[in-house]
């Protein structure tokens, strides 16, 4: 569904460990740009692990499995940024730019690391482009009017836990086991995140008509 406001509703905001963590970020005056750009490095290494699992294969487990836990660390950043800005009580004029490009850099840091992984950096480059449009789509709803649409079926969370269940299982088990999961999570993603789109357009058309209308 639409968020009634413009954060992304994520139920790990309200658990006792990020709160805190978030109260010693705020308690140390740091920055929510800065962590914004914290976890856009975070994207763009693990994008950077995903592709060298193509050709550095002596080290590939290890790599697949940073890949996971820096996608992880830059969605903590992701949750801990808005939370530090509202907890300082600080609204900066570009904010907004740090909330979302560094976003669009991490997803596709990651999708096209993924794909070239797989050995098809096409379908890599496919699937970031679809992940855009549904941040482009929400973006665009949000400055006609409509309320910012956060829902899937493949929002950022769903793509990012994908990718991490990819690259857990790639990491974890032995290479002979589902060697397609990559090409197919792939797939997945570039489909989905379509569907999402459309979903996001639709529901942006419905509001503003219904608006228009009153």
């Amino acid at each position: 569904m639409a968020e009634s406001g413009d954060r992304r509703p994520i139920a790990a905001r309200n658990l006792g460990i990020t709160q805190r963590m978030a109260g010693w970020l705020v308690q140390r005056g740091a920055s929510a740009n800065g962590i914004s750009l914290a976890g856009m490095a975070a994207g763009i290494v693990a994008g950077l692990c995903l592709a060298a699992t193509w050709e550095w294969t002596e080290a590939r487990r290890a790599l697949w499995l940073l890949a996971a836990l820096l996608i992880q660390l830059r969605l903590l950043a992701n949750l801990l940024d808005g939370m530090v800005a509202i907890g300082r009580g600080i609204a900066s004029p570009v904010g907004e730019l740090f909330n979302e490009v560094p976003d669009r850099v991490s997803d596709t840091a990651i999708l096209f690391g993924l794909g070239l992984a797989a050995g098809e950096p096409a379908l890599g480059l496919a699937a970031a482009l679809a992940a855009m449009a549904t941040a482009y789509v929400r973006a665009v709803g949000k400055a006609a009017g409509a309320p910012s649409d956060f829902r899937g079926p493949m929002a950022k969370q769903h793509r990012m836990a994908l990718v991490t269940f990819v690259a857990l299982w790639r990491g974890l088990l032995p290479d002979g086991w589902a060697t397609d999961l990559v090409v197919l999570a792939l797939y997945a993603i570039l489909t989905l995140s379509l569907v999402t789109a459309l979903r996001r357009l639709a529901g942006a058309h419905r509001h503003l008509r219904g608006s228009t209308a009153r």
